[in-house]
């Protein structure tokens, strides 16, 4: 196996692991909230916690990656997210106290989003050096990680307490990610005369580096208000059932996951630039067809095409953030830092407006930033010769 092989094996292992251990948490919500006795607002609060310390730590992961190396930046935080994840599970079920739960959730969100940018850093590396579209398959890993998750939650909760699950899937991620960034490309030493620090503030003033990451914040938002009101917008706009709205969902799902695994070759083909425009004004058309439709299969259409659309912003603007090797970390710290923003603080905004004008109808704010999401693509998106 060639040291790049086995780079780009290490770096879906660190995808997939990610997203099993996030959805393996995400099974146990309902378990913790009837333990702790908890409202939806008090979870939401809970998991806000996460949230905070997610975008509190991903300033400063661009800096760790460059002074220890993406292989023991993931390791570190794999050991911050296992421990923690365990321990959340232990002050929810055992200890039934919520102050912890919310503690020990901040410490995972912190390892979770340091951990992202590491993993993005050496996946963009991987692809780099192997001269292939690779980061939108990788992100598709992280989708494969999340579904295992969910499959394991459904065939565990009711069966195994939340305390040995968590536990039991903790364990398995860590040995897992441990072996997997075995094969990490060697972390390169810093460059004489340049610090970590000086390198993340020259990243925050670059005007191309904001403009990508406004562009990725832009696709950041129309996956993550997916992720939270799909399924509600359908519900209350076309009075669907249940089941019927989280099936939406999964569609939604579905087509973004297909759309990253086969995105590599047709970027490779055409181009980012145009791929990016092409996603921006599919992912406005859905959306604009999903509130307008007039019927649910019309929308569910729309859907589809929203899910294709948003499928391919986070991986490329990662992918264009990491092109200059030198300044990589830096730079997808940055741009990872306002995509998060994005997912974490645009979800309730839609909320708040849903409350005035309609939950299906807010949806068409989505829509509205993928016009300056084209925009900024034809800006900050350069073709790169394969």
């Amino acid at each position: 196996m060639t040291p790049l092989y086995r780079a780009q094996a290490g770096s879906v292992v660190a995808f997939a692991t990610n997203g099993l251990l996030s959805a393996t948490f995400i099974s146990r919500i309902p378990a913790l909230r009837e333990s702790l006795d908890l409202n939806n607002s008090a979870i939401g609060l809970m998991l806000l916690a996460m949230g905070i310390g997610s975008v509190t730590a991903l300033p400063l992961a661009g800096g760790l990656v460059m002074r220890w190396g993406a292989a023991r930046v993931v390791r570190s935080c794999a050991i911050l997210c296992t421990a923690a994840l365990t321990l959340v599970a232990i002050s929810g079920s055992w200890l039934e106290q919520v102050w912890l739960v919310g503690l020990f959730l901040v410490a995972y969100g912190v390892g979770y989003g340091i951990w992202d940018v590491a993993m993005n850093v050496e996946g963009a590396a991987v692809e780099r050096l192997g001269g292939k579209t690779l980061m939108p398959q990788l992100h598709a890993m992280w989708s494969v990680g999340t579904v295992l998750g969910g499959v394991l939650g459904i065939a565990l909760v009711g069966t195994l307490p939340t305390v040995w699950h968590i536990a039991a899937v903790a364990a398995v991620v860590l040995a897992i990610c441990w072996w997997g960034t075995a094969g990490f490309l060697p972390a390169e030493p810093p460059r004489e005369g340049h610090s970590p620090r000086r390198e993340l503030l020259a990243a925050w003033r670059s005007p191309h580096t904001l403009l990508l990451g406004l562009m990725v914040l832009a696709f950041g938002a129309a996956e993550g208000s997916a992720n939270d009101w799909v399924a509600l917008a359908m519900i209350d706009g076309y009075d669907v059932s249940q089941r019927l709205g989280v099936a939406c969902y999964a569609v939604f799902v579905f087509c973004m996951s297909l759309a990253r695994f086969a995105g590599a070759k047709i970027i490779d083909r055409v181009g980012r630039q145009p791929v990016l425009i092409t996603s921006a004004a599919l992912a406005g058309t859905g959306i604009v067809l999903a509130v307008f439709a007039g019927s649910f299969g019309v929308a569910l259409v729309g859907v589809v095409l929203w899910g294709f659309g948003a499928a391919l912003g986070f991986p490329l603007g990662i992918s264009i953030a990491a092109d200059d090797e030198t300044r990589a970390a830096a730079r997808v710290s940055v741009v990872s830092t306002l995509a998060y923003g994005a997912f974490l603080g645009f979800p309730p905004i839609l909320g708040a407006v849903g409350d005035q004008i309609g939950t299906l109808r807010s949806l068409l704010l989505v829509a509205v930033l993928m016009l300056p999401a084209a925009a900024l693509a034809a800006t900050v998106a350069r073709r790169r010769d394969v």
